[in-house]
Parts: C-alpha cells; structure tokens; sequence
C-alpha cells in the first residue's frame, strides 16, 4: 500500500481551470490527494468509479448542475460516505439552502480565503469525520 493510498481523496468540481488548479495546488500542500472536473457529467463519472472522501461542488458547473450532481450522489446508497462540500459565490441564502435540502454537507464561500478554505475541507476530511461503509 504505497503513501498516496493513506492521503483524503478530494475532487474538486468548478468549470473554471484556474480555480480548480489552485484549489488542485493549495489541498494537495496540505496532503490531500486531488483531483479535478470541468462539470458535473465528468464529476459523476469519476465518483462513480473512484468515490472521493469529499467533494467540492460548484453549483453552477455547465451541463449538470452542482444540485443534479448532489441529488445523484445522494440517491446512490454506494456513495453514502462522500461529504459534499457547495463552492459558491451565492453565500448562504436560498440557493445554498437548496443545495443543503438536496443532501449537501457545508458550503465554502468564493472568493475563499486559503486558510478558511484548508480549515473547512480539513473539518470534513478529519479523522473520525469519514468512515468507510
């Protein structure tokens, strides 16, 4: 069992490349392991085959939204253990109430602040915060 197989597995789901390789750059700093989608079809895809510890969900992401890749993740009873995490701009009002309704876990606001950001994904990948089923 090689170092990386012990690391919290993070996907971070944004449609913009530059956010998603700061987020990729700063979590992976912080000894996650990381990895990324463009937009929610692709965000399926990769936690149906390799469910992450957590997700970091834009809810605006292009051709499936952050609330239909939460609804999704939500009704499948093999992805139970994966934290969702909103990455949004909106702040908490009713689209990030929508997104909690829908079975998402916490939000992180953007713009993030690193250190806010590190707190709250450690938060939701500590040890004891995810069990395997």
């Amino acid at each position: 069992m090689g170092d990386s197989d012990n690391k919290r597995f993070v996907l971070v789901v944004d449609d913009e490349l530059n956010l998603r390789k700061a987020m990729q750059y700063i979590l992976e700093h912080q000894g996650y392991r990381v990895d990324s989608a463009s937009d929610g079809n692709e965000a399926l895809v990769k936690i149906k085959q390799n469910p992450p510890d957590l997700v970091l969900l834009d809810l605006q992401a292009p051709t499936c939204s952050g609330y239909d890749v939460c609804q999704s993740v939500r009704a499948d009873q093999a992805l139970n253990r994966v934290k969702i995490l909103i990455f949004s701009a909106l702040g908490k009002d009713i689209a990030v109430e929508k997104a909690m309704a829908l079975g998402a876990d916490g939000y992180v606001l953007k713009p993030f602040c690193t250190a806010d950001l590190i707190d709250t994904v450690g938060k939701y990948c500590g040890q004891g915060e995810i069990q395997n089923a």
